[in-house]
């Protein structure tokens, strides 16, 4: 009995925590899963840049309707610091795609 202790250990520092689940209303990306890309490039030629269903609701709270990130973190049942790095990784998918003439492609499912 003792033996496996030390490997429910081991399993629990290689999986590392499990995703707390985030509370998303926006409604885009529920609904439909959306590619945004520059004109007159063919899609096939373009890289895509994929931006998930959470980051896409803290660019809407944070830079859609003003708040600030603890409202944003608040909203969504997380913390200010995952809000914090969220919105960083939104923010830089955004600019390399506008930025790098490259596709923005919205997941619509829940990851």
């Amino acid at each position: 009995m003792w033996r496996s202790q030390p490997r429910q250990r081991l399993f629990s520092l290689i999986m590392g925590r499990p995703i707390k689940p985030r509370n998303c209303s926006c409604s885009l990306g529920t609904v439909y899963s959306s590619l945004y890309k520059p004109s007159g490039l063919p899609l096939k030629k373009i890289e895509i840049v994929q931006l998930a269903h959470d980051e896409l609701e803290v660019l809407h709270l944070c830079d859609g309707e003003g708040k600030n990130q603890i409202e944003a973190g608040i909203s969504m049942g997380v913390s200010r610091g995952t809000v914090q790095r969220l919105l960083a990784s939104a923010r830089c998918k955004v600019a390399q795609a506008v930025v790098g003439q490259k596709a923005l492609a919205i997941r619509g499912s829940l990851p």
